[in-house]
This record gives C-alpha cells, structure tokens and sequence, in this order.
C-alpha cells in the first residue's frame, strides 16, 4: 500500500519552532500596517502567529500586488525610521551612572546622550544600507583639472611627439 503524503501547511523555522503559512486578508494587512510603521519584516515574523519570513517572500514572488503594496509600506516605514530619529535626538533621557571611589559609591544622573547617538547612528545606518539611493551619503566626483597637471601632461605629449 502506497503511503499517502500530508499536505504540510506549517513550515520549520529556526529549527523546532513551527507557523502557519496560511495567507489571509487580515494578516498581510497587518503585515503592511508593521512595515509602514517602520517595523523590519523579520522582527513582525518572529509573532507566533506569523509566517515565517521566507513564507512573506513567496509570496511576494507570486502576488505582484502585494510586492508593490510591501515596497510602499516600506518607503513609509523609512520615513516612520527618520522621523523617530528625530524624536530620539529631540527628547532628553535621564539615565543614573555610578562611580566607585575610594569615598564610595557616587551617583550620578545625566542624559544618556551615548546610548541615544548610537540609537540614530544605527537607525540611520539602517535606512542607508536599506536605500542607499535615499539615505545614503551623497557621493560627488569633482571633475575640474589642474591646470598644472594639465601643462605637464601637454608638455609631455609634446616632448613625446618631437622625440619621433
């Protein structure tokens, strides 16, 4: 007797966790409303009652509506990312250091003006690596020519040219 083989409708994901693959409406909305938020897919998949990430992909590859839908949510989700840069810079955060001498502990409170560079230095770095064209650094070529460089190299052709 044959074996019969079962439609498999969960997929393994990072090893011995399992999610369903089931497209709906609601999911994929909710999916788009997360990107649009600035919310990377990966992080929206690791939901229990997400699909996986690779799951999200294909059906990107199969649906070229939800594959423009997914770009726009991300373009917003960029502007999402830039925008709470700004907020991060804008808003103080008071943060407690000690520091142990030999009179004892010290106390002290400041703003945590560190951890909230790095929070929009990787922001940042983020949306370049995501959109260079966008968020990247703007790369310029001068193409203006010393005009010393410019005499020797004539000089030299010259020389070149009487030397035949």
């Amino acid at each position: 007797m044959a074996s019969k083989k079962n439609k498999v409708t969960d997929e393994a994901v990072e090893g011995t966790k399992f999610r369903r693959g089931e497209r709906t409406d609601a999911l994929v909305d909710e999916i788009i409303d997360r990107l649009s938020d600035g919310e990377p897919l990966r992080q929206i998949c690791r939901d229990d009652h997400m699909p996986s990430w690779k799951t999200v992909y294909r059906w990107i590859d199969d649906d070229s509506n939800l594959s423009s839908r997914i770009a726009h949510a991300r373009e917003l989700g960029e502007e999402a990312i830039s925008q709470d840069c700004l907020r991060i810079a804008d808003t103080p955060v008071i943060g407690e250091t000690e520091e142990t001498s030999e009179n004892g502990i010290k106390i002290k409170r400041e703003d945590m003006l560190g951890h909230r560079k790095l929070q929009i230095e990787t922001r940042l770095k983020l949306l370049a690596k995501w959109n260079p064209k966008k968020w990247g650094d703007k790369q310029t070529i001068d193409m203006t020519v010393n005009e010393s460089l410019a005499e020797r190299l004539a000089r030299a052709k010259q020389r070149n040219g009487n030397e035949s």
